[in-house]
């Protein structure tokens, strides 16, 4: 099965709207009509108190579950399920920059390895297109991929 290639559809645009408040490194992050809030700390070592999730760790988690969310579309998009996801995640930060104001370098993250398992009982050729094709349409992925980042990802086909 090959997938359609769709032309770019007019009004194709989501925005998103967020507001935050705070003191210190805390902050509580919320988003126009949702009643979703998002709370943020730093980690003790860049001066925050470790109550809540860096934004670093926001970000990462936002590559796996926007990896997911992209995988089941594409999936759909092939005709084909894909069941339970397990995701692992390894990033490396320089901190040279944020923590030590360094002149040089790069403030992003350098490398990011991510591993999904997948149940599915499609074919291993399909299974390829499928991580090709969510690799390609995920905005997260393709935010760090254009930024210069390091990413590499393994995906691995489990039996349901």
């Amino acid at each position: 099965m090959t997938i359609a290639t769709a032309t770019h559809p007019e009004h194709s645009t989501l925005s998103f709207n967020l507001n935050s408040s705070g003191t210190g490194a805390a902050q509580t992050i919320f988003m126009e009509g949702s009643p979703h809030m998002i709370n943020v700390d730093a980690p003790l070592m860049v001066g925050g108190k470790d109550t809540s999730p860096s934004p670093i760790s926001y970000v990462l988690s936002s590559l796996i579950s926007s990896a997911q969310v992209t995988a089941q579309l594409v999936a759909k998009d092939f005709g084909v399920e894909l069941s339970a996801f397990e995701f692992t995640i390894n990033a490396n930060l320089d901190t040279a920059i944020l923590i030590g104001g360094a002149e040089e370098g790069n403030p992003n993250i350098k490398n990011i390895v991510l591993k999904a398992t997948i149940e599915t009982d499609i074919s291993d050729e399909l299974f390829e297109k499928i991580r090709v094709e969510t690799e390609r349409r995920c905005p997260i992925y393709q935010l760090f991929s254009k930024s210069g980042a390091n990413v590499r990802s393994q995906w691995i086909r489990q039996a349901s």
